[in-house]
């Protein structure tokens, strides 16, 4: 017979003399000789019943206990706990398996309180779960994002959230622990510069290909974290966003320098590079482009359209013959082809803004017609073994460009024509630079480049165009011949 009061009762793990087996609750030494529960033997327990499953019976029960109000507690509280759902056999079965659950694992019961509002929002009534649990079931739930963009999240998660705030309980997670996070990483980058700037050769081993977290790093580990407490929020599980609370620099994107004479002389003697993102002056951009096409390079036709029309790379090694139309000088922008890892995937542009039609000068019109023509020849000599993919750049038997190799080889490229060093998407930098000394404002340029904010396009190139014309200037004044005389003064 149910008994939803339940039973309280003492029990010990003495065994019997004769058989060995625990006596539990017929232990002699459990009560005193009037009857009642002797104080210093046995620890306290209890059962309940509780609504069956599948027309089964349920009980509830633990042991180990050090008091009778402890066991006491524990009977209210599973008794407030069913009340929670009232005639709600869903929420009945729910409540049950999270009774059992927590007495399974030895865990406290949830709180009544807790699991009430819980129930009241609809949302999952396990009390338990802990922010790796979330983050977890969060990024497994988010089927139309890139696949680029799950990669980033997956590495955030596993590399800097979970190992930090991975077992604190999602509705327990506050401010403090994100600023205890951070802090930690704070203090992780100081110990890879200190060991970066000694002399200990086993230490910086250890720590060769660790990379300093970047403020703009710590923005994106925020970003990601805040995004899945706030789906957390929309289904009912949590009511604050601790994320959006962090106080973190700002990680502005870094400003693009010019490879102007001094640094590009500094460059030679010192090895430095002023800038994470470095960009040629119009004369460097022309030598590397005269140097490549000098050397029939394979990828010349690729650089150069990036050079001139800003496209990223990915973009570039998308390009198929029916998005262009030479006659009207013309490119839509419709692929890209991603890396990741040894794969590569053809895929739509990064955003809505990357799907767009660019203008093409003519001198690229040329080179585009020439590309067409080393192709058509790269044909022929393949015969059946040619591969047909309407792309514009490929291998010299048809396949597709691997991103990864197009940039590698533009490193080499570099280095053979003795320029400073820049990165392949700096050239698409240097495009949007050139754009913009060349009187096309920040909206043109903006979606020349496909960014989706214009904010983007104006914080990474505007305060270069000064430096750009100061350098035009000293390089026209180097071509007007002057004797170096000193001045007259008269008074």
């Amino acid at each position: 017979m149910a008994n939803p009061n339940g039973t309280i009762y003492k029990r010990c793990s003495c065994r019997d003399p004769q058989t060995g087996r625990q006596l539990v609750n017929r232990c002699p030494k459990l009560r005193r000789k009037n009857g009642a529960w002797h104080s210093s033997h046995g620890t306290w327990a209890y059962r309940i019943d509780l609504p069956p499953a599948g027309g089964r019976r349920q009980e509830a029960r633990r042991s180990g206990l050090a008091t009778r109000d402890q066991a006491n507690a524990e009977i209210r509280s599973i008794q407030d706990l069913l009340a929670i759902p009232g005639s709600d056999s869903h929420g009945v079965g729910q409540i049950r398996t999270l009774i059992l659950d927590a007495l399974k694992a030895g865990d406290p019961l949830p709180d009544p309180a807790v699991v009430k509002e819980r129930y009241r929002r609809r949302a999952d009534l396990n009390p338990q779960i802990t922010v790796a649990d979330w983050l977890n079931t969060w990024l497994a739930g988010r089927r139309t994002i890139r696949r680029s963009t799950r990669e980033g999240y997956e590495i955030t998660i596993r590399m800097h959230l979970v190992p930090f705030i991975g077992d604190i309980r999602l509705d327990q997670l506050t401010v403090g622990h994100l600023d205890d996070l951070f802090d930690r990483i704070d203090i992780r980058n100081e110990t890879i510069r200190r060991i970066r700037a000694g002399k200990d050769p086993e230490l910086r081993a250890r720590f060769k290909g660790q990379k300093v977290t970047s403020d703009a790093y710590k923005q994106r580990i925020r970003a990601t974290l805040r995004a899945a407490l706030n789906h957390a929020i929309r289904i009912g599980l949590i009511t604050f966003n601790p994320a959006a609370w962090v106080e973190l620099p700002s990680g502005k994107r870094p400003k693009a320098l010019l490879w102007t004479t001094e640094r590009a002389a500094r460059w030679q003697a010192t090895g430095e590079i002023p800038s994470t993102v470095m960009v040629w002056t119009p004369a460097q951009t022309g030598a590397f482009l005269d140097h490549a096409e000098s050397r029939n390079d394979r990828y010349y036709e690729l650089y150069h359209l990036i050079a001139h029309r800003g496209l990223r790379r990915g973009e570039a090694c998308g390009v198929h013959w029916t998005d262009l139309d030479l006659d009207e000088a013309n490119l839509t922008i419709r692929w890209q082809i991603t890396q990741h890892g040894a794969d590569t995937v053809m895929g739509a542009p990064k955003s809505d803004a990357g799907d767009r039609q660019i203008s093409l000068d003519t001198d690229t019109v040329t080179v585009l017609r020439h590309r067409r023509a080393r192709q058509n020849a790269h044909r022929l000599s393949h015969g059946e073994h040619w591969t047909d993919n309407g792309l514009v750049f490929t291998e010299p038997n048809g396949a597709p460009l691997i991103p990864d190799d197009v940039t590698s080889h533009f490193k080499e490229l570099v280095t053979a024509a003795g320029l400073p060093p820049v990165r392949l998407h700096d050239l698409r930098h240097g495009a949007a630079t050139l754009a913009l000394a060349a009187g096309a404002d920040i909206k043109t340029v903006q979606e020349l480049l496909g960014h989706a904010s214009i904010t983007i396009t104006a914080d990474t190139y505007a305060h270069i165009l000064p430096e750009l014309a100061r350098e035009v200037a000293e390089n026209v004044a180097r071509l007007i011949p002057r004797q170096k005389t000193a001045p007259t003064i008269k008074a």
